[in-house]
């Protein structure tokens, strides 16, 4: 079981649940989450790959998935240093505020609805976003070369790489990859032909966008739109399943 539903108070977030997963894959999508898991409060950095469900032990789940590039200045910490990563909050924050977090979390019923005042009063408190995130998803999203999106932004690409790190912990490339797979993914699954699916999202052919399936979720696009060998359930799960705890 999994089921989502979008923030009323955080823009861009997505609240979600689902019991304890296993078979599928968890796939890169740019975004992070902070994570309720029996009681215990975790993060789940941005992902260059796929990871099998069911790492993070626990029976219930639930969590806020951040848009690409607004979690960091919610939790203080710079996305690239959480890449690939699990990590309890509790080594993130001090014990003191950790503990707060604990418990504003358990005094709603839902957890979802905890994790959502968790992130509304960090943001009453916390740095804005960086500015410049917002816009490069945008560009890229709209097919924008990082030459381009770079000097739109005034900036070099080696400074647009860095903030990128900080933002999405990875480069804008690599950041544009995943976000058009996600384009693609999606249209493979409501039954769009494959040669079209990679025309439409900016693929050189089919067989490109087959190799990037493969580099970046681990599966075929036929695996995929059926469901199968690994592929995600017709909803899209959300970041957590590999913990570093």
């Amino acid at each position: 079981m999994y089921e989502e539903a979008p923030s009323r108070d955080v823009p861009g977030a997505v609240l979600w649940r689902t019991t304890a997963r296993g078979g599928s894959a968890v796939l890169p999508d740019g975004c992070m989450d902070l994570l309720w898991v029996d009681g215990r409060l975790l993060v789940a950095g941005p992902d260059t790959g796929p990871h099998p469900a069911g790492e993070i032990p626990g029976g219930a789940f639930a969590g806020i998935r951040f848009a690409p590039g607004t979690a960091p200045a919610l939790l203080g910490v710079p996305a690239h240093a959480l890449r690939d990563r699990r990590v309890e909050l509790a080594d993130l924050w001090p014990a003191r505020e950790t503990r707060r977090a604990s418990g504003l979390v358990e005094a709603y019923g839902d957890a979802r609805e905890g994790l959502e005042a968790l992130a509304r009063t960090r943001a009453a408190t916390a740095a804005a976003p960086d500015p410049l995130a917002a816009e490069v998803v945008a560009r890229l999203g709209a097919g924008e070369a990082v030459a381009a999106i770079a000097r739109a932004a005034g900036l070099g690409e080696r400074q647009l790489h860095r903030r990128s790190l900080a933002a999405f912990g990875y480069g804008p490339r690599t950041l544009g990859r995943i976000l058009r797979l996600r384009r693609a993914l999606a249209l493979a699954r409501a039954g769009l032909p494959y040669a079209e699916v990679a025309c439409v999202t900016g693929y050189a052919d089919q067989a490109h966008l087959a190799r990037e399936v493969r580099a970046l979720a681990g599966t075929t696009l036929r695996a995929y739109a059926a469901g199968a060998d690994g592929a995600k359930s017709e909803t899209p799960e959300p970041s957590g399943s590999r913990t570093t705890a």
